[in-house]
């Protein structure tokens, strides 16, 4: 009986990009309530490079050799027992939460997809989930109102530039903490753009007045920052800094706290009538995915990046 092959990144071992590498391997059959997705696109994600440098892995250890990736976009191949909702040929994305989105086939739940719309791009779709989702966790986490101010901290990268038109849709004011050649990015979308760096409080200041709620996208003193500029812990959300949780009280809420397909679904509705943008800032084919890596950790991306299998 013949095998069927696939291509998937691995990794056998924690540690840097070198680590990562294409192996053939079983393409997966779908099992009951599962589907299998030809994948078109994969979104990557700083999470995935932390959990292969094994920063998590007392939390969440890797299993050798390890595969990765959540995010994902492509074509249903087949659907396994009691799949109702889709049929192959459907055009899909959605998420897995076990590691082998970033590869040319994906077994996935079926409450885990959601249809694409043809006004949602590929690489918008594939890169949707985990900076999505977290986004809508950030937001919701600090009780944003119509007019309230926000400071978001790297608010143009992956979860920064969904976080902050997200806000602006909720009738915010929004001060977007991002570098020059970002601002007129941000002002395109409603955001009031503030240079980072030495003298940020001032410049907030001069930009708002008095600031609401503070969405940390970056690590680094920001958290520090909102508690200078007044900020109550309880309106603070960083996904990094988690000795300022411990040591402020302020909350930690990313992806975990949205991370359904009922979300990922209102998200797609968003960009399928022109209310949300998902940059991508550059595509890679899977053979590449050390280089996609490294541009990523370099964190001065605008958006998404994307592995295209």
């Amino acid at each position: 009986m013949t095998v069927e092959t696939m291509r998937a990144v691995r990794f056998d071992d924690y540690g840097g990009i070198e680590v990562l590498r294409i192996a053939e391997v079983e393409r997966p059959a779908p099992g009951p309530g599962q589907v299998l997705v030809k994948v078109v696109a994969a979104g990557i994600n700083p999470g995935e490079a932390a959990i292969r440098l094994g920063v998590f892995r007392d939390v969440w250890p890797s299993a050798f050799p390890s595969g990765q990736g959540s995010d994902l976009a492509g074509v249903v191949v087949a659907t396994g027992g009691g799949v109702e909702a889709f049929v192959a040929g459907e055009e899909v994305l959605g998420f897995t939460d076990n590691r082998a989105s970033h590869a040319e086939y994906v077994v996935v739940q079926a409450s885990d997809l959601v249809r694409r719309p043809p006004e949602v791009s590929w690489e918008q779709a594939g890169s949707l989930y985990v900076a999505g989702t977290t986004a809508v966790a950030e937001v919701r986490a600090v009780g944003l109102r119509s007019g309230d101010t926000v400071v978001i901290a790297g608010a143009a990268g992956g979860v920064g530039t969904i976080a902050t038109q997200l806000a602006v849709e909720a009738g915010a004011t929004v001060i977007g903490l991002a570098s020059e050649r970002n601002h007129q990015w941000l002002r395109d979308h409603g955001a009031v753009p503030v240079t980072y760096g030495e003298g940020v409080a001032a410049r907030i200041k001069a930009a708002a007045g008095h600031v609401d709620a503070f969405i940390d996208n970056f690590g680094s003193g920001y958290v520090d920052l909102a508690i200078e500029l007044g900020v109550s812990p309880d309106r603070i959300d960083t996904i990094i800094d988690v000795a300022a949780v411990e040591r402020y009280g302020v909350k930690n809420e990313g992806s975990a706290a949205a991370a359904t397909a009922e979300v990922l679904a209102e998200l797609t509705e968003l960009i399928r009538t022109g209310r949300l943008e998902i940059p991508i800032a550059a595509t890679y084919p899977l053979d590449r995915v050390q280089d996609a890596y490294r541009d990523l950790e370099q964190r001065h991306t605008r958006g998404k990046m994307v592995l295209k299998p």
